[in-house]
């Protein structure tokens, strides 16, 4: 077995070489599909803890006796944290082997998850969500390595199909999850809840994932200083623009100055450095690149909508939390056809077809919610978020698919972190920007509208604001109230018409794919005819 394909040491789940395995992996066949629920399960966990808390924190600031801006550190920490983490777990994976840290990251998130729930104070939670994140940052690059590697190459596709379920998935329901938990128990169980999920990806991975060890690298301190430390700075952007009013804060231009800085040195150390990061090699490969910037934009799309939707159902629209969660799962339920479909489609259709149709339905569907109004049905948004749902699901799998297709087996580690961090930095900077704006389009509409409301205007008599009493003043007080209503449905409207545009924008980086030089007899030869 040759170094490029990696050096299997066999862990308690075989002895002796285990039959039927596959090459460079060690995986035995037989044991594979209990592999794959177990790096799904782990990976699930991970990516429901993305979003799972965010309904709960108006309980948290009450019972820890926060205030709005303290409080928003229980996820700015574990997205900073995550962010600092993920480029790490190539380095790691190869010095500690692919078993020891998926083991080491699954029970450090589960432990932590245990600690935040049992969290006395504010100062405490924060520290343990910063761990959560440190040791979560790993599950989701070593599920994709785990689920190509314990895959034959005929059915990588149908592979990335399960493992997108979760991914994309698992931030539409953990706001429902999160929600009902809150609701009907408090809000320590939307971390307790981790535990016992956590336990069984534990033992399911224990028991079936074999030791695969690459020729350990020198690690670039350096590089990864500059790496974690940009795009820490840069996740602090994202999350804290809104609340301290941007580049009006001496604190947002600091944080601009460091990332920039830290970025661009990461940029020159890379390239000239003797050891960097990342492989030169693997950073040549033009469809990493365009895959990142892709998995960027589905993160960036998909966060947005789930940002949105929830504060127009609940805010504008009166919606019981519970009714909103379950109208957003029905993106999820589009996400799941596609998804079970998409491993087979991508075998008789040109892959980027499947990608510009994908992008194309989701800018169909926002083109469709520029058209809502306060009155919008049920079934309207339903269908809406149905057939976005479908668009999404048809992006995950030929996006990964074309990234790693041209990729030599030893760079599938990193090439999954850049992915899954790509991800990260597109989700965060969607929600940045859609509250952004909704903020300052809400100001600016109800502006608008106020300057064309005229006693002519609402047929109203003028000589009746000289009536005595509170009549005039309660009537203004609700006018005022209904234009602040419609002004801040326009924002909505305004979110969804920019989302289109920057989905439009995108979709010309598909024709850019390179076909992969690397055409072995199976399905990844046929994806990109």
């Amino acid at each position: 077995m040759s170094t490029t394909d990696g050096a299997v040491a066999a862990g308690p789940a075989s002895n002796g070489p285990p039959p039927a395995a596959l090459p460079g992996t060690g995986i035995a066949m037989r044991h594979s599909g209990w592999l794959k629920a177990a790096a799904m399960l782990a990976t699930l966990v991970q990516v429901l803890d993305m979003t799972i808390a965010n309904v709960a924190l108006p309980h948290m600031q009450a019972a820890l006796g926060a205030n709005q801006d303290s409080v928003s550190w229980v996820l700015t920490s574990y997205i900073v944290a995550s962010a600092i983490a993920i480029p790490a777990t190539g380095w790691l994976s190869d010095r500690l082997g692919r078993r020891m840290l998926y083991l080491i990251s699954i029970a450090g998130f589960t432990l932590t998850s245990a600690l935040c729930g049992l969290a006395a104070n504010l100062d405490s939670l924060v520290l343990f969500r910063v761990l959560q994140g440190l040791s979560g940052a790993f599950l989701s690059p070593l599920g994709q390595t785990v689920m190509l590697d314990s895959s034959p190459p005929e059915k990588r596709g149908q592979a990335m199909a399960i493992y997108g379920m979760g991914v994309m998935i698992g931030p539409i329901l953990g706001p429902v999850l999160g929600g009902f938990l809150t609701e009907h128990m408090n809000w320590r169980w939307v971390f307790f809840v981790n535990i016992p999920l956590g336990f069984f990806a534990f033992l399911g991975l224990f028991l079936f994932l074999p030791d695969v060890k690459r020729p350990p690298r020198p690690l670039d301190v350096l590089g990864l200083v500059l790496l974690s430390t940009g795009l820490a700075s840069l996740q602090l952007i994202l999350d804290r623009g809104q609340h301290v009013d941007w580049f009006n804060s001496a604190e947002i231009w600091l944080e601009t100055g460091i990332a920039i800085s830290a970025l661009w040195m990461f940029v020159v150390h890379t390239l000239t450095g003797r050891n960097p990061l990342y492989p030169l090699a693997m950073l040549r490969d033009r469809n990493l690149l365009i895959g990142a910037l892709l998995m960027a934009m589905v993160g960036l799309v998909l966060t947005a909508a789930m940002s949105l939707l929830p504060m127009m159902l609940q805010g504008l629209m009166n919606y019981p939390v519970l009714d909103a969660g379950i109208m957003m799962a029905v993106r999820g339920i589009g996400v799941f056809i596609t998804m079970a479909v998409i491993g087979r489609l991508i075998t008789i259709v040109n892959i980027k077809i499947c990608i510009l149709t994908g992008f194309a339905i989701i800018c169909l569907t926002f083109w469709m919610t520029t058209g809502w109004s306060l009155e919008v049905g049920r079934t309207d948004m339903a269908l809406n978020g149905l057939i976005q749902g479908l668009g999404i699901g048809m992006l995950f799998v030929p996006i990964s698919l074309v990234t790693f297709s041209s990729l030599p087996p030893e760079f599938r580690t990193d090439a999954a972190g850049i992915l899954n961090l790509a991800r990260s930095v597109g989700s965060s900077a969607g929600i940045s920007l859609v509250i952004t704006m909704l903020a300052r389009n809400s100001a600016t509409s109800h502006e608008d509208i106020v300057a064309h409301l005229t006693p002519y205007s609402l047929y109203v008599d003028p000589s009746m604001f000289s009536l005595p009493g509170d009549a005039i003043t309660t009537a203004l007080t609700v006018l005022n109230a209904e234009v602040t209503r419609q002004a801040l449905m326009v924002s909505f409207l305004d979110d969804f018409y920019l989302m289109m545009i920057l989905t439009i924008l995108v979709m010309p980086l598909v024709l850019l794919i390179r076909p992969s030089r690397n055409k072995p007899p199976s399905q990844e030869a046929i994806l990109m005819e």
